[in-house]
């Protein structure tokens, strides 16, 4: 018999699938995150319809949530517009209104929150501020935050820069995104757009820290650059921007995932295999990763992890590769332009691509159990 619970560090989606399907089988997980209330985070605003399948059986629902739907995905480039419908409805909502969904989900099932800001992963103990943690097991998921003990590769020449803002509601913004998830290409990088529950825009850029500095080493002064010579962007950004604060990561590893860990660490979401974003599917691996994790050890403890590691780097090397084939696309010039024009007269290859880099339905990783 098992002494302790499961330790799982982040109480986002990853961390909190795993929790909902350990409380599930009533192993009672104990989740530690530094955040006693949710707070917003930088990426994840956007659900496609395969997400909110998943987070239908762990047992939230984003439509219950407010969330705004989403039928059609608008690719800038160039001066060029291509509209697409997608392949099923998807959502909009902010990870603050998902991840407290979905904490709340844990803990009435069974699982146990606790409050620290973690300094060291030691094997399985995390060092944290207030106290040392042991769990059954660990499960990593810190999402694109690394913790000392536990790092990540950063071994791109000029790496990947996560900036985000959020647009207040407006009557302009509303006509302009209702319906539709907004991605302007770049040079470098793009800016996606998509509306929140609360009618706010959410405004997310991924971009090379060439390309920051190129703005003058300022999220305000690369956006200032990047709308003026975008009329489409400039009309999103409107004039009432200026003010809000702009969220910012450095470094992020897009492409990596992790190939084995160490038994009794089990590696999930942007800790596991960190998606380029342009794909929009980093929220449903890391939901399928928790649960999946979740599944090895109910079935044979912490030394499943080196098991569970290699099973999931399986599963995600063919979406990852459709996903930095079109991340490589977005940030050239020409392919950006070139696959819009694509998207304009052929929109089943688009579609391929939105399905190439997801994972499918039937794989062991897309699977959630059932909601009681």
């Amino acid at each position: 018999m098992r002494r302790t619970a499961p330790l799982i560090l982040g109480a986002g989606p990853a961390g909190c699938a795993a929790a909902i399907a350990l409380a599930r089988e009533g192993a009672a997980p104990v989740l530690l995150d530094r955040d006693a209330e949710v707070r917003d985070c930088l990426c994840g605003g956007f659900l496609s319809w395969r997400t909110a399948e998943q987070l239908r059986a762990l047992g939230v629902d984003p439509e219950a949530l407010g969330a705004k739907p989403v039928q059609h995905l608008a690719l800038f480039a160039g001066g060029r517009e291509a509209v697409v419908p997608l392949p099923s409805p998807a959502w909009g909502l902010s990870r603050r209104k998902l991840d407290d969904a979905l904490r709340r989900r844990a803990l009435v099932l069974g699982a146990t929150l606790e409050v620290d800001t973690a300094r060291e992963i030691q094997g399985w103990t995390v060092v944290g501020q207030r106290r040392r943690w042991v769990g059954d097991g660990l499960f990593l998921a810190s999402g694109k935050h690394d913790v000392r003990g536990q790092p990540r590769p950063r071994l791109a020449s000029d790496p990947e820069l996560g900036l985000r803002l959020r647009l207040p509601p407006t009557t302009a913004r509303h006509e302009l995104l209702s319906g539709r998830i907004e991605l302007h290409l770049f040079s470098g990088g793009y800016a996606g757009i998509v509306l929140q529950e609360d009618g706010s825009a959410n405004l997310c850029l991924a971009v090379r820290k060439s390309v920051l500095a190129s703005g003058g080493w300022t999220p305000a002064r690369l956006l200032t650059k990047l709308a003026s010579a975008r009329p489409a962007l400039h009309e999103r950004l409107g004039s009432d921007w200026q003010g809000n604060s702009i969220e910012s990561i450095g470094a992020v590893p897009y492409g990596w995932i992790a190939e084995t860990s160490q038994p009794g660490v089990f590696r999930l979401g942007d800790q596991a295999a960190v998606i380029p974003s342009l794909a929009g599917e980093g929220i449903s691996i890391a939901l399928a990763s928790g649960e999946m994790a979740a599944r090895h050890w109910l079935t044979g403890g912490p030394a499943t992890a080196p098991a569970f590691q290699r099973d999931l780097a399986r599963r995600a090397k063919a979406p990852m590769r459709a996903a930095r084939l079109a991340r490589a696309f977005a940030e050239s010039p020409l392919g950006a332009r070139a696959g819009v024009a694509l998207a304009q007269r052929l929109p089943p290859v688009l579609h391929w691509l939105m399905d190439a880099s997801r994972i499918h339905p039937d794989a062991p990783l897309a699977q959630a159990p059932a909601a009681p």
